[in-house]
């Protein structure tokens, strides 16, 4: 007895995960006070922005450049989660359509150049900055001559690591374990000394014996009787120049990095030739060597919080040629002198960080510091991950779009599938009669799951409901209909036999239908899949929609009608086939192999 008592229990088993499934998906909702789903850009509404692209001579860009573009712009845009976000190309532009509002971030990281350059620091000076200009940026002491060679900013932390000498660095508390992303070698400049211009961190004893020569000479008092004559100016006075394009550094002495025009990002500077440039908060220019490492070596880059600190990071993974690259830059940067043991971190040819170099980093792998937060370390790493804008862009335009359209869309298309479910419980109910109850219900769990599905990932992986996807839900209305309809006619034909109890039917059936129901869902969803990654716009929001609910029907059949269908048939109203049931004798009257008319016999 205790076997029968185990296989009738089940389908309220199951019927209880399904419950338990639409309370999960019911409590995200209230906890999170997300009760309607989010719309899409024809639905409620959005911002449009169109890139005019900046190139010489105002000329038109190729096009394999812009189709490259706008590749670029539309992975990160998915990057982001936005859902039923358009980017097409118009002309020699590139227009972008993203729903919702408040979407100015959204914006701004897919239209950034996002150009990366890892440059050897072959000189560098601090600048003076107003107070109102200036983040975190030091200022000279007045002890210091005003062409001293600077040394970065001190809110950098330099990781506790031995030089070749084997005299320990000045250790501050962040640290970065050798073998994590930064390999303990790439690090934030030492603080310099007050007053002094040296850096804190003991260096190799053969480096302190040529440090001076990049000490910047301060001129001394004349001898006593002879005239004083205030020597000339030399603006690179001390600067070891060895190396620099003469042009590069009359152009790094001109550079005023107080102005905010001469550090805003967007530049795309040539990895091939030497380039001037100020740090990000215009504390301090640099003279900087060709490119040796950009951002097309990146293989992967992630944001995360650097072990033992708080501190966020950018961390890359470079390809195999650009692991190699990078090793021999380190390499190079170890074995020179101050300011040329620094690497500079160039992005949109604006330095956000120039560390120190402590010993070579093979291994393929960096970190990228800056007084990141989590919104910016994330949305560098984007743009580093999806790769570098081949254009710099002006944004020609920025339009609010009106939903009103939308608006008119939306209820036409709730209206037919209105339509489309009436007749479909119209047409079950007057074919199955009895059984049309099983597909009503069905048909409701479905609705729900679907509904609650729709506003958790709204809310959590910012999917937008637009008419694409409602359209994609109407049609799933088939697609359950269809699998019920398989259900019950597997049903009648056991039935037909005229040998088994209903009870007995309705599993017998069951392993029939499921395979049939299995492989008409597997092949719509590998549809769905392949038409969402193929194609673009409301195209692949019609696919997203379809293949959610064909996941949808796969539970639904699962988890509430055959499980439903086995509490029934326990019923004398099914099991005794009543004339309602829609398996009575007048329904199942064809002749079986007995050669005698069918009638549902009482388990």
């Amino acid at each position: 007895m205790a076997r029968p008592t185990s296989r009738h229990s089940r389908p309220g088993r199951t019927l209880l995960v399904l419950l338990a499934l639409i309370l999960a998906l019911g409590g995200t909702m209230f906890l999170q006070k997300a009760f309607t789903p989010k719309l899409g850009l024809d639905l409620a509404g959005g911002t449009t922005v169109t890139l005019s692209p900046v190139t010489q001579n105002n000329a038109a860009p190729p096009d394999e450049i812009l189709d490259r573009a706008v590749n670029i712009i539309r992975d990160r845009v998915n990057g982001t989660g936005i859902s039923d976000a358009e980017v097409a190309k118009s002309g020699s532009n590139i227009i972008i359509s993203i729903p919702g509002v408040g979407q100015s971030e959204a914006i701004k990281l897919v239209a950034t150049t996002a150009e990366l350059r890892f440059r050897q620091v072959l000189a560098m000076e601090a600048t003076q900055v107003p107070q109102n200009l200036a983040t975190n940026a030091p200022t000279p002491s007045p002890s210091a001559s005003a062409s001293q060679s600077a040394t970065p900013k001190s809110d950098k932390s330099t990781t506790p690591r031995s030089d070749k000498s084997g005299s320990p660095a000045v250790s501050t508390p962040s640290t970065s374990p050798t073998g994590k992303a930064l390999s303990s070698a790439l690090t934030a400049p030492t603080p310099a000394a007050s007053g002094t211009g040296q850096p804190a961190a003991t260096e190799n004893p053969q480096k302190q014996q040529n440090k001076g020569q990049n000490a910047k000479a301060t001129p001394t008092a004349a001898p006593s009787g002879q005239p004083s004559t205030p020597p000339a100016q030399d603006p690179n006075a001390g600067v070891n120049t060895q190396g620099i394009d003469p042009a590069v550094l009359a152009q790094f002495n001109k550079l005023n990095c107080a102005d905010p025009a001469n550090r805003g990002q967007g530049v795309q500077d040539d990895p091939k030739k030497q380039y001037a440039a100020c740090e990000t908060d215009g504390s301090y220019k640099y003279v900087l060597d060709v490119a040796k490492v950009v951002g097309t070596d990146i293989d992967t880059a992630s944001a995360g919080v650097r072990q033992g600190t708080v501190e966020w990071v950018v961390q890359l993974d470079f390809k195999s040629k650009g692991a190699a690259e990078w090793s021999k830059l380190t390499t190079a940067a170890y074995n020179s002198q101050e300011p040329r043991n620094k690497v500079a971190v160039v992005l949109d040819g604006v330095v956000i960080t120039a560390p120190n170099i402590i010993s070579p980093i093979p291994g393929g792998r960096a970190e990228i510091t800056g007084g990141f937060d989590q919104l910016s370390a994330t949305q560098l790493a984007d743009q580093l991950k999806y790769g570098a804008l081949p254009l710099k862009f002006n944004r020609s335009s920025v339009d609010t779009v009106s939903s009103t359209l939308g608006q008119d869309q939306l209820q036409g298309g709730l209206i037919a599938g209105l339509i489309g479910l009436v007749l479909v419980v119209v047409y079950s109910m007057l074919y199955y009669r009895g059984l049309g109850i099983v597909a009503v219900l069905s048909l409701v769990v479905a609705t729900i799951l679907t509904y609650t599905a729709v506003v958790v990932l709204g809310h959590n992986a910012n999917f937008r409901l637009s008419l694409p996807h409602i359209i994609g839900l109407v049609v799933s209305i088939g697609i359950t209909a269809d699998s019920f309809i398989v259900y019950f006619e597997r049903i009648r034909d056991e039935m037909k036999e005229g040998h088994r109890t209903l009870r007995a039917a309705v599993e017998v059936a069951w392993v029939r239908a499921r395979r049939t129901i299995l492989i008409a869902d597997a092949v719509m969803f590998i549809a769905a899949i392949v038409l969402y990654f193929l194609a673009v716009g409301g195209v692949a929001g019609f696919a997203f929609a379809m293949g959610l609910t064909t996941l949808i029907d796969v539970v639904v059949v699962f988890l509430f009608t055959k499980p439903f269908i086995a509490l029934l048939a326990r019923l004398k109203f099914f099991a005794k086939g009543h004339p309602l049931s829609g398996l009575d004798a007048e329904r199942m009257s064809e002749v079986g192999s007995s050669g005698r008319p069918t009638t549902p016999q009482e388990a």
